[in-house]
């Protein structure tokens, strides 16, 4: 075979391949050899991280918490750096606009949160609801506001809100294959936000704790959790439960650890370091309470920084604070010079690897 001097390196493969061996369809099925499979999905780019590895290009991904854990303000936190490259559309059913701008601006001076120019918020205007065919209308009209933006990152907050029946594994099972032709159709990455039940904080998170019908799992590329720290009420962490694409890095023996901060006009989770999830499950009794107290005042005496004894014990700085205020030791002792002489200084801990991706 002689090759057209004008085509690629790509072309001539792809044109060597098709010669050999050709592809035959069966209604809605298209054969092709395995070694022809392999091939040609190896001319196509491999899926771009979109956000430190939970979630890859061209998956439906799935994000779970409980209520009033953070979802939408890490849902929005995501978009927000992702918009940074290219258009994302965020598909807001939680808040309203009101609600939103309120969460985005600082309450000292009304400065409004600048997002990126790529981020396109949209919500449900109630005035134009199609209740007969909702499930089947909102999916179209999600569909026409991602091409009309040239979005190719869509994320959905969240599932309970536009698959009334996700708990049915017919409806569910429908819904999500309607969600995942839009995916093959353009090549989308599109994020599901859902509900997990009231859950246990003595249990490690699994997937028996999303929301819904058991099928849901089933159809998501990948899954990740929020989870909250029983140990300290600013905390949460960040858990892989199901992944395709990479590897568990962020399993039970290594969640994302992080404290939702109020920093001015943004509300946003600040990353504090990786931890084991079963030192922020509950225990059933006040032993470990107890142990943290004492663990806090051995290093508040030792003349540590509020900083740096929360990085010491994965706690935020305010849960040291407040411990120390509970404490017998007078504010003069304990406070000054750790707080203001050290607290901006780095723990020093040597994990300067892992700390670079967020």
């Amino acid at each position: 075979m002689t090759a057209n001097m004008e085509e690629g390196p790509v072309e001539i493969i792809r044109n060597e391949v098709e010669a050999k061996v050709g592809s035959r369809d069966f209604g809605m099925l298209t054969l092709r050899s395995a070694n022809r499979t392999l091939q040609e999905a190896a001319l196509r780019p491999d899926p771009v991280n979109l956000y430190h590895e939970l979630w890859y290009e061209g998956e439906v991904c799935c994000l779970f918490a409980d209520s009033n854990l953070g979802k939408s303000i890490y849902a929005v936190q995501m978009a927000d750096d992702i918009a940074q490259t290219q258009n994302v559309l965020y598909v807001d059913c939680e808040l309203s606009d009101k609600q939103f701008q309120l969460r985005y601006t600082d309450p000292a001076n009304g400065k409004l949160y600048q997002f990126p120019e790529a981020l396109t918020r949209a919500e449900i205007n109630p005035e134009k609801m199609n209740l007969k065919n909702f499930e089947e209308e909102i999916i179209r009209n999600i569909e026409e506001a991602a091409l009309s933006t040239g979005s190719r990152v869509i994320i959905i907050d969240n599932l309970t809100y536009l698959c009334n029946n996700s708990e049915k594994g017919d409806v569910a099972g429908l819904f999500m294959i309607s969600l995942m032709n839009l995916k093959k159709k353009y090549g989308w990455s599109l994020l599901i936000i859902a509900h997990t039940p009231k859950r246990s904080l003595t249990s490690p998170i699994t997937q028996n704790d999303l929301a819904g019908s058991k099928k849901l799992y089933n159809f998501f590329d990948s899954v990740f959790a929020i989870g909250k720290s029983a140990r300290d009420e600013s905390l949460r962490y960040v858990k892989q439960v199901k992944v395709r694409a990479g590897a568990y890095r962020y399993d039970g023996d290594n969640v994302i650890l992080y404290e939702i901060v109020h920093d001015r006009e943004n509300v946003r989770f600040e990353f504090k370091g990786f931890a084991n999830e079963k030192e922020h499950l509950k225990e059933s009794d006040d032993k470990e309470k107890s142990t943290l107290l004492e663990n806090v005042m051995e290093l508040v005496g030792k003349g540590r920084s509020y900083r740096d004894i929360a990085q010491t014990l994965g706690i935020s700085k305010s849960l040291v604070g407040n411990l120390v205020k509970k404490s017998s030791v007078s504010t003069s002792s304990t406070m000054s010079s750790p707080v203001d002489g050290m607290d901006t200084m780095d723990s020093g801990n040597g994990e300067v690897k892992d700390e670079t991706l967020f």
